[in-house]
């Protein structure tokens, strides 16, 4: 598992899990979802979905979900993660 953020252009993955909260390990938080959580569940970034990176240059990264495109903060796209 990485980060979304450290896919390159063109690299594909599916999303594992986010972690949101401070003191999030690897394994799932078993706390109530958060504000954030539930913010990017709308966004279509869940686990299970498969995503395409379109652009990590600085700034925001761009992804594919589904046929949605969708700026993640960095901070954000750090906190996802994927397998490849």
């Amino acid at each position: 598992m990485i980060p979304l953020g450290l896919l390159s252009p063109g690299e594909r993955g599916e999303i594992v899990e986010v972690r949101l909260r401070p003191g999030c390990c690897s394994a799932p938080c078993s706390e109530g979802r958060g504000k954030g959580d539930v913010r990017v569940e709308d966004m279509g970034l869940r686990a299970g979905k498969r995503v395409e990176m379109l652009n990590n240059g600085g700034g925001p990264v761009l992804v594919k979900v589904d046929d949605a495109r969708i700026a993640v903060d960095r901070g954000m796209a750090m906190k996802i993660m994927v397998r490849r």
